[in-house]
Parts: C-alpha cells; structure tokens; sequence
C-alpha cells in the first residue's frame, strides 16, 4: 500500500517514522484541525484512545510521567477507543464510551465526507470500569441530549445501566436504546460491519467483560483491552491470531517493575513482556499482528521515542498510536 505525505517538513518527525515501521497503519490525523487522506478502503477502525482509564496525566500521580504532561509541556492521552467507519453507509460506531468521549466523537466524526453530526451510530460496550463507558453521561440532558443511540451490551452491563442512576434517565428519556448482545453471538452494526462478544476473565463488579471480535468485508479485528492473565482464559491468544488481520490486545503494563509501591498480584493484568515471552516463538507475521492498546500512565510505551517502544518493535510487535486507521 502507499502512503500518501502532503506535507515534507513531517517526513522527518518520529511520527511518521513510526508509521512507516507499521505498514498496515495509515497515519490519520483526524483531529478537526488538521483532517488527512483516510484509506480508500470502504471500513475504517480507527484508534482514537490507548491509555488506561485514568488517562495521561493520571489523577494522584506526581512522577515524572505525568509531571509535563500537568504543567502543559507534552500533550495528555485520552482513554483507550476504537472508531468503526462503514463510508458506504455513512454510519460510525464507538467502542468503548471514555471520560474523553467528546474529543473522540468529533475525530470519528472526521472520518467520513458527508457531515453525519457528532453523534454515533452505536456504542460497544466492554464492561463497567470508568474508562470503558461513564463517557455515556456527555448523551445525556446536561450535553448533547441525544436521541436513541443504540448502545450494545451484555446482560449484567445492561441491567447495571437500567438500574442505576444517573444511567438509567439515559434510559428513561430514550437518550441511549440498549441493545442485548450475547457471548459469541455475532451482531450486525451494519451492512458491511458485523462484531462478536467474548468473555475474558477480569474484575468484574457490576458487570462481565468482553472483547471484541470485529468484521469488516476483507479483514477482522481483535480487541481485548483488559483481561487479568491469559493463563485464566479458556482461549488461546495464539489461536486467535490464527483467524484475525489485527489484534489490539491489552499492553496496560510494560513489565512488573512499573509501580513499585503496589502489589502488582492485585491488579493482574498480563504485562507487555509476559505476552511477548508468550509470542516470540510465532512467526514474524503473526507477531506484527499484535497492537498493544490500554497503557498505563507509567507505562513507557506511551513515548514512541522511548527504549521500550523501539524494544518492542525490534521484536515484531506494534504500538497502537491514536490517529492509527486500519483498513477493514
């Protein structure tokens, strides 16, 4: 595929070159400020989030991690999301509703020729930790005041939401119409984009968590960006690899050594390491495969320039970057 640079100065940035180490990732800046070229491809995925619910900066952190980020000297992460694009249709769809929903919706937005508005199709739905869907309160009366978007998912997810305040005026006054998925059942979201939910082990107090399995018309897509081990999941991450185009996997942690003040057994999250040891025997073209996605403030992936990054790619693995489209 071709890559397409309009302007030359960034030929020389590090965002492009990393970039061209990804050659199935198109670079998009869909900010509203500076829209490029998409893929002509007919479905979009779209990373417009990879950091862990609390975002970068993180509330309480007073490391060096976060320290520019707060005094305004390095940009901040939004909180880990997916865009679904079908341009023949015109319709977008969200995954995952984060505290940055707002800044997520205009740059899905962004991405088709015809001006649909801010609001989304749908909304997938993974599970009820705070990155993952309290971005559904900016639909209600106090923001956009939307109307019946469909927001897909699972029975405890769904009852968690009809029963609780203030989600469930969301309900009440038709701002979101919940739509019931069920595990390993495929759902349509439209003509050319289907999905399927699958359970994955993880703390799951008001609600399962599933990932993702996502179908376009030529390519499929993997998303799990929380789950406690992969030893405690029935599936094999190596044979899903097998029927899938990309896989954006759950990178929280970079290894066990990245906070130091916390029993890291009681936040068991699979680290970037543990699952590259796990992988590294795969050949090269299925490790490229593997986007690690959902990544801590701490975690030094964040910085494409860091030795962890550069680390990781020498390896054959991939960093999802925001602004990252891939075809479907």
């Amino acid at each position: 595929m071709r890559f397409l640079l309009l302007n030359p100065l960034l030929a020389a940035s590090w965002s492009l070159v990393f970039v061209l180490l990804q050659p199935s990732a198109f670079r998009s800046l869909v900010s509203s400020e500076h829209p490029s070229p998409l893929p002509d491809s007919t479905c979009l995925l779209v990373i417009l989030g990879t950091a862990q619910d609390g975002g970068a900066p993180h509330p309480g952190c007073g490391r060096s991690c976060c320290a520019a980020k707060f005094a305004g000297m390095e940009g901040s992460h939004a909180v880990v999301s997916l865009g679904l694009v079908d341009r023949d249709t015109h319709k977008k769809f969200l995954v995952e509703a984060t505290p940055d929903l707002p800044r997520q919706l205009r740059q899905l937005r962004n991405c088709l020729s015809t001006d649909s508005g801010d609001a989304p199709d749908g909304i997938l739905l993974t599970h009820a930790h705070i990155g993952h869907y309290t971005g559904l309160v900016y639909l209600g009366k106090e923001a956009m005041d939307a109307h019946e978007i469909r927001v897909f998912a699972m029975p405890r997810m769904r009852n968690f939401l009809e029963n609780n305040g203030p989600w469930d005026q969301l309900v009440t006054r038709n701002n979101i119409v919940l739509e019931p998925i069920e595990n390993e059942r495929t759902f349509v979201l439209s003509p050319n984009l289907r999905a399927s939910p699958f359970l994955v082990p993880h703390r799951d107090e008001y609600s399962e968590t599933v990932g993702f399995m996502i179908y376009g018309p030529h390519k499929t897509a993997l998303f799990i960006p929380d789950i406690d081990k992969w030893e405690r999941w029935s599936r094999r991450l190596e044979t899903l690899l097998d029927s899938v185009d990309y896989a954006f996997v759950d990178g929280t942690f970079f290894d066990g050594e990245e906070l130091p003040s916390r029993d890291m057994s009681q936040i068991p999250h699979p680290s970037v390491t543990e699952t590259m040891d796990r992988l590294d025997a795969l050949p090269e073209a299925t490790r490229r495969k593997v986007y690690f996605i959902h990544l801590n403030h701490t975690n030094p992936l964040l910085d494409p320039t860091s030795p962890s990054s550069l680390l990781t790619l020498r390896k054959g693995y991939r960093v999802a970057r925001p602004g990252d489209v891939f075809s479907l």
